[in-house]
């Protein structure tokens, strides 16, 4: 038994609008959701401690960058700034140490990169403890 005789099969189509519809409603949310931010500068404050100076440990290395890039390990001027100066320089500061605390003090006007090969000259050196001085307030 056919049913179906001789009339026109219906083709099933997809209605588009209701999509369309939830899209937008979900594009009205994110948009009016969503927080935009613009940084125009970073201001940045170094940190100070308040707490009493400690004495200096026998294992520390104290390592001092001044303003103009002149690096010093215990008080003693380096020739040259490269990583691998400064980290012969940390290995014979360390002496027999297996571990020293390296202690980084550097001019509020030196440069970061400088401050950065000497973490790195400290980790070429295999001395993963470094430590960062700073001033009290006044």
């Amino acid at each position: 038994m056919n049913f179906h005789s001789g009339g026109r099969r219906d083709e099933p189509e997809i209605n588009l609008i209701p999509l369309i519809d939830v899209l937008l409603v979900i594009i009205i949310f994110l948009m009016l959701t969503t927080t935009y931010a613009k940084f125009s500068g970073l201001e940045i404050n170094l940190p100070t401690a308040d707490a009493s100076k400690q004495a200096e440990q026998p294992n520390e290395v104290s390592v001092a960058v001044t303003a103009t890039g002149q690096v010093l390990v215990n008080k003693a001027p380096l020739a040259s700034t490269d990583v691998q100066a400064i980290s012969e320089a940390l290995r014979r500061a360390a002496g027999s140490n297996k571990e020293p605390v390296i202690v980084i003090s550097a001019d509020a006007k030196a440069t970061h990169q400088s401050v950065v090969d000497i973490m790195q000259a400290a980790q070429a050196a295999g001395y993963p403890h470094i430590s960062f001085a700073t001033q009290s307030q006044r």
